[in-house]
């Protein structure tokens, strides 16, 4: 088997200078990787590419994918996705796996942004302050997910309540806020976020559903997660599978 027109061009456009030992090493392995994500997985759909990017950067911070988030960057932004674009990626991140597990893709960023002579730091993004996020957060949670979360903030057992609080004035407050990305930008990561991790089926039937509600049609969720199907593998892919169809449902 040798690699396809289609995947080799397609490839060509995100490493134009790169070349992989891969080629020399495993080569067998490599042409049906490139043949399966940049033929199969791109002919299946006709997702535009800055979106495909913008899903696939997300999805590795999601599985943990340093080492290929390192080098997609470069290719994400080949396709049009901005320096400020990655950053809100990775700085949204935080809110749904923690900095413990972002910080690393935090610092490759930087490293990545440094080598291809991008300054540090970027314009500012942050829209709120300490005094209003709360506020501004709650809109945000509101536009989302409608009016039944209004107050969500004040809501629950006392002594979990400020759970609740940080959710809507740090999640929503500190970064869906923020510009850079719109609204249904950052909830299409924050599902990519969620598809790559286990157990999070109940977060992830709801943001779906979110997704839907903002113009993001099952149709397109699926698109996303055919396309990021090379990154995350097909256990993890049947799991968001069957959480969009039963958020579509309801």
């Amino acid at each position: 088997m040798k690699v396809t027109d289609k995947a080799k061009s397609y490839h060509k456009k995100m490493f134009p200078k790169k070349e992989f030992s891969f080629t020399q090493t495993d080569p067998e392995f490599f042409e049906r990787f490139l043949n399966f994500a940049y033929d199969d997985a791109l002919d299946q759909n006709e997702l535009d590419d800055k979106t495909r990017f913008t899903a696939i950067l997300a999805t590795l911070i999601g599985c943990q994918g340093l080492d290929h988030f390192r080098i997609m960057v470069p290719a994400a932004m080949n396709f049009g996705v901005t320096s400020v674009e990655v950053k809100e990626i990775v700085y949204q991140a935080v809110a749904y796996l923690g900095m413990g597990r972002v910080y690393p893709f935090l610092l490759a960023t930087n490293e990545v942004f440094t080598e291809l002579g991008i300054p540090l730091p970027l314009e500012k993004q942050a829209t709120t302050t300490k005094a209003n996020r709360l506020e501004k957060g709650e809109e945000v949670q509101v536009a989302a997910f409608g009016e039944g979360m209004r107050g969500f903030a004040f809501s629950g057992n006392e002594d979990v309540r400020h759970i609740n609080r940080w959710l809507v004035e740090n999640c929503f407050g500190d970064y869906y806020t923020r510009k850079g990305l719109n609204l249904r930008q950052r909830e299409i990561i924050t599902f990519c976020f969620l598809a790559a991790q286990s157990g999070c089926e109940p977060q992830l039937v709801s943001h779906a559903k979110t997704n839907i509600r903002l113009g993001n049609s099952k149709s397109l969720l699926i698109k996303i997660v055919s396309s990021c199907l090379p990154y995350i593998g097909y256990p993890r892919t049947l799991n968001v599978l069957s959480c969009i169809e039963e958020a579509a449902r309801t």
